[in-house]
């Protein structure tokens, strides 16, 4: 064999090997890459177990490399994503991502839900919804997702009738038996005035319960998983074209675990319910 032909046929091998170097490792795409970045709040020690929990099994599992980024406040972690700073994200409900999306016309989706925090109503004058009486006042958040959230709520415990809207306030209450006055406040300020006398209850979310120490066991009404209320399950998203991302995929897993569901409970008791394995 002629030189010429052994110089060729190397050159040919080294090209071959090449390629298949290139197709083992991914090139750059990163959507093949082994290590995922996932945003997520800044918060506490419990949370950070839980995180630690899925990093372990994205590993010990998947052979994933799983990162978490901590962002202080919510306008952070989907522009991130969108930005291509971090591949998933995992901190907001369907109507925050759905806002957002519609705000900032970005193209973001859900890949998996992880858990939800029930909205509770509370009295300090009752201890069943049953018990409020004719005229008495039951205060909810005045921001717009709280506000029709909490209106809900009130029908779903049956106290009220409300039309069929995502948008509901006081004015869309078709029915009111007791003639309550349902009065929309500061989010900050439904747990504080249940100390006031002319209030008989109030709609409150967790993070301000926990805020004015009331006992979540305390509540005399928690609201359902059911269809009306799954859209604020948290959840893990992704840009839309990273949707069918298996690594994603098996993120997405390494955090819906048994591990996960006991360590939600150790720490949040029943204040917050995972819900990936709730039939829709």
């Amino acid at each position: 064999m002629s030189k010429k032909k052994n110089y060729i046929i190397a050159g040919i091998a080294v090209v071959v090997i090449a390629g298949a170097a290139y197709l083992s490792f991914g090139g750059n795409n990163k959507a093949e890459s082994k290590t995922v970045t996932i945003g997520v709040m800044a918060g506490s020690k419990a949370e950070d177990e839980i995180w630690s929990s899925a990093i372990k099994t994205a590993k010990d599992k998947y052979g994933i490399t799983l990162k978490t980024k901590k962002f202080t406040d919510y306008s952070q972690p989907n522009k991130a994503l969108a930005d291509g700073d971090i591949d998933l994200n995992a901190f907001q409900n369907y109507p925050f991502l759905e806002n957002w999306n519609k705000t900032y016309k970005t193209n973001i989706v859900s890949i998996g839900d992880t858990w939800t925090t029930p909205l509770r109503i509370y009295s300090t004058s009752y201890k069943k919804i049953s018990e409020f009486k004719s005229g008495d006042q039951i205060l909810v958040a005045n921001d717009v997702t709280n506000e029709n959230r909490g209106i809900h709520l009130l029908a779903e415990a049956g106290l009220i009738k409300i039309k069929d809207t995502n948008t509901a306030t006081p004015k869309d209450i078709t029915s009111n038996p007791k003639n309550l006055t349902i009065t929309p406040v500061d989010a900050s300020q439904t747990a504080k005035s249940l100390n006031d006398s002319k209030v008989a209850g109030a709609v409150v979310n967790t993070n301000y319960a926990v805020s004015a120490k009331l006992d979540v066991e305390s509540a005399i009404y928690v609201e359902g998983l059911n269809k009306e209320t799954e859209q604020y399950f948290n959840l893990i998203a992704a840009n839309k074209k990273d949707k069918n991302n298996e690594t994603y995929k098996k993120v997405v897993k390494s955090l819906q675990t048994e591990k996960t569901k006991k360590l939600v409970k150790k720490y949040y008791g029943s204040a917050e319910i995972t819900v990936w394995d709730y039939n829709k």
